[in-house]
């Protein structure tokens, strides 16, 4: 059984992270690139959502007996594969784990493209995921998100 607290923490969690991408964003690339704190404001808040979502495809995963990924992008796989989210979603995720290793890395400063296309619709997708997983968990009358 997934853990409703466990869960809670990180819907909260992941709310703030995303609320603080929101905050710092630019409505253009030169906007950010101009803005050198708002780019490590947005680079380490991305990062950190990816990893409550990865952190959450992880416990799935373990909680229900799934095979154990080699990897944080194959997490999001196993949750495809059990239908928990689509297939389209399970890629752009593992995609938005490749750009979290870029970050913790300290790769992404050389373009801000990738950065700025996290802050827009890489949230979006991230909140996807909350409410995939909370459709999936409240059908069987698990937890919810809390945005």
């Amino acid at each position: 059984m997934v853990n409703k607290n466990l869960l809670a923490i990180k819907w909260a969690e992941l709310s703030r992270r995303l609320e603080q991408v929101r905050k710092h964003r630019k409505p253009t690339l030169e906007g950010l690139a101009a803005d050198r704190d708002a780019t490590e404001l947005i680079a380490f808040n991305v990062m950190l959502a990816v990893q409550v979502c990865s952190d959450v495809a992880n416990h799935l995963v373990m909680d229900e007996g799934w095979p154990t990924p080699r990897s944080a992008g194959e997490a999001f796989t196993r949750l495809a594969e059990h239908g928990v989210i689509d297939r389209a979603l399970a890629d752009q995720l593992r995609r938005a784990v490749g750009f979290r290793n870029l970050v913790v890395h300290g790769y992404a400063g050389v373009d801000l493209a990738p950065l700025e296309r996290a802050a827009s619709q890489g949230v979006d997708e991230l909140e996807s995921f909350a409410r995939a997983v909370a459709a999936w968990a409240q059908g069987r009358g698990e937890a919810e998100p809390q945005h």
